[in-house]
């Protein structure tokens, strides 16, 4: 390892222009002839769209048209899609609802876009969109899943009776019911894992430019995923054929899962481009991501955890009702149940597993990947029935999780899942020690006298990143393969280039991608540049999400350096009349081993690209691309433990202290993991306190701005304790794991775990809000 190489905390390099300002965003981009849009949002949760008169706003000043969902529908503009097949138990397809990008004939959740208005300018754009009138025939609504599988209830689609969207299972129903019915204790709970709205930092953003000369369309976006963006909208939506279509994601300021997807604005300025004659930009109010972003987790499940006499885990049962809003989106059904059900096993050998998911339509805004996707969800359930089993068994939560953990490796789950290495007990013991967790006694009865009530909780956490093989996730129903690729060009003075399917929307690629490289050839990381995000730039690619980047992304890489390394060493070893097999690469030179013979770097690039001396047969120029399709996910570990610290006159709840110990595998940048780390427990504990997304039963989203919906600020966090005790994934060629998703997963159990049993109860849902806890604190 170098002073820049694997394992160094080297400083990101791209924060320099981002704290300086100099960031390129979306709402950045200008082009000659621009104008703006603002979309036409439904008021209702429920309506028929009678009539749209846009007379009144196509008199108003600077507007250059008003364009409806007819219109669109005329063209050919394809609905949007789920890209990921489920089918029910009975061997029935999904029921996949038409989502138009406009509305034209129903709108079924508040915010369902039914025209867009473009205008000189962004002001004028909205006081037409205000003009634009609309007559609705209001529907009733429901916004609860459990209330949308009744009997009576209002009907979305007519694809999906009783809006049930798919009836799905996993795992051996009757081998659980039997350990249930032969079980010594058996732990029965009601989990509602609560609804989040995403909330990155930039807001959606959409800037569509038609070519006419050229018949070529070009669209700025916040993408975590431009290629998939170009290829539905080319093969799907009818948009553009591929060839003819350029999608550039540039800095993007924040995802979590809600800009994997490709929404209807994307969809529609790109259209509105052709229609008007002039580029569109639209760039969503908070408001509107508050309305229309895709939405996560809102899971209501049942749980039986079955033990022996011995405290070991015999089966674990689940049903789950998931609420998927008012639209499929593009990921939405492989959330609650291959991101989900599979990762039921945790940390546990759990011998019997059965889980049964119903997805549900409901009028809400969609619900998809949000940090985490689905093993959040598993987690909480699996934790929150771990640490009240221990307290109904009268044993060590801590101990109880020890004698059920996986101590055998590769170990086949009964949910698919095969975990290829871990050390589970590694991670409770660091937590436990940095925790002081023996001391915690001592701590509550020092509080208790001060007239507080403190409590302890843990959380141990498996996720699954680098969603793999392409081949298993296909027999699955995904819709893509999720390989990525990479193409590493070593310019003719030996700088490089990376161009790279992953997209950074702030997890630091631009630092650790050539943190890689520096690694590998001993050049400085300021003579490596990585391109991404550019679908003209970049081969194709499969973008971020799931924490693919390092497992996925990073080995493309490696595949590619390798490559490049071959020929090189091939070139240093004519140069220097020697034997390729004795050429090293070491600090940015080509050296003959046991020798002083040596080329520098930049000398090997130029005589690759000169090509007057080259070996017979080889091709001038050092440029080497490859894809690299994993053989398995991978498994990142560990265990949270959290301290809170209550006042029952307020039911204020203060975070004392917060422990994470992670197994990340091998770590490029240990600065950055930790910065990963801290975001996402952020996030976890502003689900677990604060954070929750509610309708009124009409439908209207009555937390849609930050008066009402509460975001975890620094004075609601501690300082984090964290830690890695690293365990190499055997997968892939670097033994990366990933680490973006762990902090928001691992916490929220850990937060409730930890505020239950400072109140001495068993139930209690998310967000723990003061008012909810005084109440609970009252009858402690």
């Amino acid at each position: 390892m170098g002073i820049e190489g694997i394992g160094a905390r080297v400083a990101r390099k791209e924060d320099k222009r981002f704290i300086t300002g100099a960031g390129r965003y979306v709402d950045d981009m200008v082009v000659p002839g621009m104008k703006h849009a603002v979309f036409v949002r439904s008021p209702y949760a429920h309506a028929q769209i009678k009539k749209i008169d846009a007379k009144k706003a196509l008199a108003m000043p600077g507007v250059i048209g008003v364009l409806t969902g007819r219109e669109l529908k005329a063209d050919g503009i394809g609905n949007l899609i789920c890209g990921w097949m489920i089918h029910s138990k009975d061997g029935s397809p999904m029921k996949m609802g038409a989502w138009s990008p406009l509305a034209f004939d129903k709108v079924r959740y508040v915010g369902d876009a039914v025209a867009i208005v473009v205008a000189d300018t962004k002001g004028q754009a909205r006081d037409a969109a205000e003009a634009v009138d609309v007559s609705y025939k209001e529907l009733k609504a429901v916004v609860d899943a459990v209330k949308a599988l009744e009997k009576g209830a209002p009907q979305l689609h007519p694809e999906a009776d009783g809006n049930l969207i798919f009836d799905w299972e996993i795992g051996d129903a009757k081998a659980t019911d039997a350990a249930i019915k032969a079980a010594h204790h058996v732990t029965r709970m009601k989990i509602v894992n609560n609804r989040l709205v995403p909330n990155a930092m930039e807001p959606r953003a959409a800037l569509g430019l038609y070519d006419k000369a050229e018949d070529h369309y070009t669209c700025w976006t916040t993408s975590q995923n431009p290629h998939v963006a170009r290829l539905v909208m080319s093969a799907f939506y009818n948009v553009a054929p591929e060839n003819k279509l350029r999608v550039i994601a540039p800095d993007v300021g924040g995802g979590f899962g809600s800009k994997i997807f490709i929404y209807p604005e994307e969809i529609v300025c790109l259209w509105a481009s052709k229609k008007t004659g002039v580029p569109v930009k639209w760039v969503a109010d908070r408001t509107e991501s508050f309305l229309t972003d895709a939405h996560g987790r809102d899971h209501h499940s049942t749980v039986e955890m079955a033990f022996d006499k011995n405290n070991r885990i015999t089966g674990l049962k689940v049903d789950t009702i998931a609420n998927l809003g008012a639209y499929m989106s593009l990921f939405s059904s492989s959330v609650p149940t291959y991101l989900y059900a599979t990762l039921l096993s945790g940390q546990y050998n759990i011998p019997a597993i059965h889980a049964n998911v119903r997805t549900v339509y409901t009028n809400t805004a969609p619900v998809d990947a949000y940090r985490g996707a689905g093993r959040p969800e598993a987690t909480y359930l699996l934790e929150r029935t771990m640490e009240t089993a221990a307290r109904e068994l009268g044993v060590s939560p801590a101990e109880l999780r020890r004698s059920n953990f996986i101590t055998q490796f590769p170990h086949q789950t009964p949910v698919i899942m095969c975990y290829d290495a871990g050390n589970y007990s590694a991670s409770l013991d660091a937590a436990m020690k940095a925790a002081d967790y023996t001391g915690f006694a001592k701590r509550r009865d020092k509080a208790k006298k001060a007239g507080k009530l403190r409590g302890i909780g843990m959380s141990a956490y498996i996720e699954a990143c680098g969603i793999a093989p392409s081949a298993a996730v296909g027999s699955l129903g995904a819709g893509v393969g999720l390989w990525e690729s990479a193409e590493v060009r070593v310019n003719a003075v030996g700088t490089i280039e990376v161009m790279t399917g992953s997209h950074s929307h702030g997890q630091g690629h631009e630092t650790t991608f050539a943190q890689l490289v520096s690694d590998r050839f001993g050049v400085p990381i300021d003579s490596i540049n990585i391109v991404h995000g550019d679908t003209d730039k970049v081969q194709m690619g499969m973008g971020t999400y799931g924490s693919r980047s390092g497992a996925v992304g990073m080995s493309a890489i490696v595949k590619a350096l390798d490559k490049v390394e071959a020929k090189a060493r091939k070139i240093a070893a004519h140069l220097l009349e020697a034997d390729e097999g004795d050429i090293v690469v070491e600090n940015g030179e080509l050296k003959v081993a046991g020798t002083d013979k040596k080329v520098p770097w930049f000398q090997m690039a130029l005589a690759a690209y000169t090509a007057h001396n080259l070996p017979a047969g080889m091709e001038p120029g050092l440029k080497e691309g490859a894809f690299y399709d994993p053989s398995n996910f991978t498994f990142p570990a560990g265990c949270y433990i959290c301290e809170v610290e209550i006042d029952p006159d307020t039911g204020e709840t203060q975070i004392i202290q917060f422990v994470a110990a992670d197994d990340f595998g091998n770590i490029i940048n240990p600065m950055i993991v930790e910065g990963q780390v801290h975001g996402g427990i952020a996030q976890g504990v502003g689900q677990a306190l604060l954070e929750g997304a509610y309708y009124d039963p009409s439908g209207q989203l009555l937390t849609a701005s930050y008066m009402d919906y509460t975001m975890p600020r620094a004075g609601d966090l501690p300082s984090f304790k964290v830690s890695t005790s690293n365990t190499p994934c055997p997968g892939n060629p670097l033994g990366i794991k990933g680490c973006g998703e762990a902090g928001a997963i691992g916490s929220p159990p850990a937060v409730i775990n930890a505020i239950t049993d400072a109140l001495g109860i068993m139930d209690f849902t998310m967000p723990a809000s003061p008012q909810k806890v005084w109440a609970a604190a009252q009858k402690h």
